[in-house]
């Protein structure tokens, strides 16, 4: 097994450190001794098929040893310590790695399952290689599958196609990929696998006859056009086929593909030229052409795609690429090895940083993902599906899950413009925002900086859970501000209401501990909690009294102590107070506010003496007022009382996009605050689906109109929200 083993590491790797692997052989047979498998092979032969499937991907030295040893920290009782002194520290991380991995049971239950996936992300973020191992050892496994139970041969084959074989498709190891996902086809539905290669065997003889014939044509074509190449027939492996027969109802007879023909050339532009032949010989089939050159798919995987018309009218694939790019759609990640021996270490590392972006994407929003069920959905939509690839106006190129939207795309270049993302134009032409993105398309992302934020409607039709996650932040982020805002507003209120000192009453440092007393991290988290209802004013108040009762000394009470009437009576001089407006140097007249202005404490305000009704008080900015001739004659100063408790009416209106169930959450905001409405009056626009509604309510001050048009205006579909004039 050693001789082998050295053989095809001198095959496949020349640099590799041998005598590494050899110490590494050893120990682990060492360790192993003993021990047997199910199949009643030595079990140490386990660990060196793992090692030949790492030197077949032309692994670096640490991780042929790491395979050779994966199993040793868990099945011997060999420590991480001793092998980290026998080792180093490198190949002893990756063995615990893996032991780590291996420790991990799948289970059918979706929590259990999305919690080891998460495991298995951390360890794709710290070192790629442990997941490489953990790859190799199952597909070694997998091999030997026919030795264990029927239970677990299908537990272990849906467990590889649901998980294993989708991490290697997205490392772009197909080659692993396909094998793994054929084993597995063979345990879960052994009668469809045998079936499918009976008639694959039938129709092979007939199919590599048409194949040899197309590979003829084509090397006399390429020949003349001076285009070295390497042309060879590649059949679909059968969970390919048995997929498209499940997935499309289709019969096999049905089905033209399971054999394509691969070209291999030198370089791009001769991809290029071979395609330029190719659909001279044969008639291409519209919508059939991929190129994956100028678009690599996110799993590094390059090429061109065509389907033609053959010589018989049947249809068949050809892909054409360079030498390498083969050699990375087989190996994926392993082709661009950062710890490949005699490479550039530091170019190789970044390289592969930047090929594993995804990853990096994938570990925050599983970081933002408490919930299992929906980890688990993002996980099918982002990891397992197919991608759907578009251009920025600039030319890059952006990838996305299938059936995305412009408003995946929009957070995908930057979370700000996905919130405040309004249209988008996709090739030049304005398309609404549940468009349904093609290959190839320009996506120009319209943005306003007026933007009321994402609608959550948007959150039914975005495809990428890096949208999903963003919208959600911005949801969590506006309604925690939204319920600080309301709870802050709720507990004043109530403190007023309760004759307790507003501005000793909260202060940071009771609210803090009363607070922390209900398990609450701070004054944000206790006004956000009454603002959503999570807790009561009845529950916060007693407290309040406690503390002040309790904590704050006598002299510091005196200070909030409120001037009494009588004292209030003394200080005024001049003026008379009457309904919260004073007159300057006038006693006795009779006050009423205008109906055309409504004028509310916080605006500017002027006096109009009336003929016999005493002092109009008007805005001063009130259009009647203003074509009143004898403004100036009649004009007089007034003042608001600084301590008035009167409530006044103002009138809003809200403009909005027509939607059910608007006027009731308008209606709750006013219930909640505690607003009092004297007159409503709503109406739609059925023809361009808008609603206004103008809204006459009881106010103290500019103030607290200003925080409910605000309030109002955060309502999903509310364009606008301001106070009429007249």
């Amino acid at each position: 097994m050693l001789e082998n083993l050295i053989t095809m590491i001198e095959e496949h790797n020349p640099n590799c450190d041998v005598e590494l692997i050899i110490r590494a052989y050893q120990f682990a047979e060492s360790a192993h001794e003993g021990q047997y498998r199910k199949s009643g092979d030595r079990y140490f032969s386990h660990p060196v098929e793992v090692a030949k499937i790492l030197i077949q991907l032309q692994m670096d030295s640490s991780t042929i040893a790491a395979g050779l040893l994966h199993d040793v920290l868990e099945d011997t009782p060999n420590s991480y310590e001793a092998m980290k002194l026998e080792f180093g520290e490198e190949i002893a991380e990756l063995v615990e790695g893996v032991t780590k991995l291996t420790k991990m049971n799948f289970e059918s239950k979706e929590e259990k399952q999305a919690e080891n996936l998460r495991k298995m992300f951390v360890a794709m973020a710290k070192d790629i290689r442990v997941v490489l191992i953990k790859l190799a050892d199952r597909l070694h496994n997998m091999r030997t599958l026919k030795f264990q139970s029927d239970d677990k041969k299908k537990e272990k084959a849906r467990e590889t196609l649901e998980i294993f074989a989708p991490i290697a498709h997205r490392l772009g190891m197909s080659k692993i990929k396909w094998e793994l996902e054929d084993l597995s086809l063979l345990y879960i539905d052994p009668q469809g696998y045998y079936d499918l290669v009976d008639k694959v065997a039938k129709k092979r003889e007939e199919r590599e006859a048409f194949i040899n014939s197309i590979i003829k044509d084509l090397h006399i074509k390429l020949t003349d056009f001076s285009i070295d190449s390497e042309i060879f027939g590649r059949p679909k492996h059968f969970y390919s086929i048995y997929k498209k027969m499940v997935n499309q109802g289709k019969a096999f007879e049905e089905i033209f593909d399971f054999l394509a023909i691969r070209i291999l050339v030198d370089n791009i532009k001769d991809c290029y030229g071979v395609l330029g032949v190719v659909h001279t010989i044969w008639k291409p089939i519209p919508g059939r052409f991929k190129d994956y050159i100028a678009m690599p798919k996110p799993n590094m995987y390059q090429s061109l795609h065509t389907t033609v018309i053959g010589p018989k009218g049947e249809p068949f694939e050809i892909q054409i690429r360079t030498y390498e790019m083969n050699n990375i759609a087989e190996f994926g990640i392993a082709a661009h090895w950062k710890y490949k021996e005699g490479q550039s270490g530091e170019d190789e590392g970044t390289n592969i940083d930047e090929k594993l972006t995804w990853l990096s994407q994938m570990m925050e929003w599983e970081k933002e993902t408490k919930d299992p069920a929906e980890f688990m959905e993002s996980l099918r939509i982002d990891l397992f599906t197919n991608e759907v690839f578009v251009f920025t106006p600039k030319g890059k190129v952006i990838d996305l899950p299938a059936g995305s939207t412009p408003i995946d795309f929009a957070y995908k270049i930057h979370s700000d413009i996905g919130n405040k993302c309004v249209g988008a134009k996709v090739d030049g032409r304005i398309v609404p925002l549940n468009y349904k993105l093609k290959n190839g398309n320009i996506i120009e992302v319209l943005t306003s900086t007026n933007s009321n934020g994402p609608s959550r409607d948007w959150l039914k039709i975005v495809q990428s859970s890096q949208a999903k996650t963003k919208i959600k932040q911005w949801f969590k982020k506006e309604r925690r501000d939204e319920n600080i805002s309301k709870g802050k507003d709720m507990l004043e209120r109530e403190v007023k209401r309760m004759n307790v000192p507003v501005a000793l009453a909260l202060k940071e440092k009771p609210l803090t501990a009363i607070a922390n007393r209900m398990s609450l991290h701070g004054a944000e988290d206790l006004y956000a909690a009454i603002g959503y209802g999570g807790i009561t004013l009845a529950q916060v108040t007693p407290k309040i009294r406690e503390y002040i009762k309790n904590q704050v000394p006598a002299e510091e009470l005196e200070k909030y102590i409120p001037i009494s009437p009588k004292k209030e009576v003394e200080k005024k001089k001049t003026g008379t107070k009457s309904s919260g407006v004073s007159i300057r140097g006038v006693d006795n007249l009779m006050i009423r506010f205008s109906k055309c202005c409504n004028p509310v404490p916080g605006d500017d305000i002027v006096g109009y003496i009336t003929r016999g009704r005493g002092v109009s008080v008007h805005r001063k900015d009130c259009p009647s007022l203003m074509e009143s001739p004898e403004k100036d004659q009649r004009t007089i100063e007034v003042d608001w009382d600084s301590d008035t408790e009167i409530e006044f009416q103002a009138e809003i209106q809200v403009n909005a996009t027509d939607r059910k169930g608007l006027l009731r959450e308008i209606t709750q905001i006013l219930t909640d605050d505690k607003i009092a409405v004297n007159s409503l009056n709503a109406r739609t626009n059925n023809k361009e689906h808008t609603a206004t509604m103008n809204l006459v309510v009881e106010i103290n001050s500019t103030e607290e109109l200003e925080k409910l048009r605000k309030t109002l205006k955060s309502l999903e579909g509310v364009k606008d929200v301001f106070r009429v004039k007249t």
